[in-house]
């Protein structure tokens, strides 16, 4: 059998993978075994935390809209409730942006889905 040499191919493997460990606390980020441990379980926790994110903001906007319709005698899931029967079709962000910028076109919104509200 003939010999491979691997010299290019496995020094871009090995820069690559350093390249991506570049900033990583000692020896993560010199020598090329702990690297890539480093860079799998970074690059793990780098997708966990794209979830997270999704999950974090839909939270606030729900806080944000459920702290903007409580000063009309309303709680969130009310408001969400009319909204959806009367085919108002926002979704959170929009709602939640109206709610921080723009008053008077969610007041308006409130009033259209929920017209027996204090």
């Amino acid at each position: 059998m003939t010999r491979v040499k691997r010299g290019n191919v496995a020094r871009k493997r090995r820069k690559k993978v350093l390249k991506l460990a570049k900033g990583f606390r000692g020896s993560h980020a010199i020598l090329f075994r702990t690297a890539k441990q480093q860079v799998l379980k970074a690059l793990k926790y780098a997708y966990i935390g794209r979830k997270n994110r999704k999950r974090n903001y839909r939270s606030l906007w729900i806080v944000r809209i459920n702290a903007a319709v409580r000063p009309y005698g309303i709680t969130y899931n009310e408001f969400i409730k009319q909204l959806k029967n009367s085919s108002i079709a926002l979704n959170r962000k929009m709602l939640s942006q109206l709610a921080i910028l723009d008053h008077s076109v969610f007041k308006t919104i409130l009033d259209s889905c929920t017209p027996g509200f204090k």
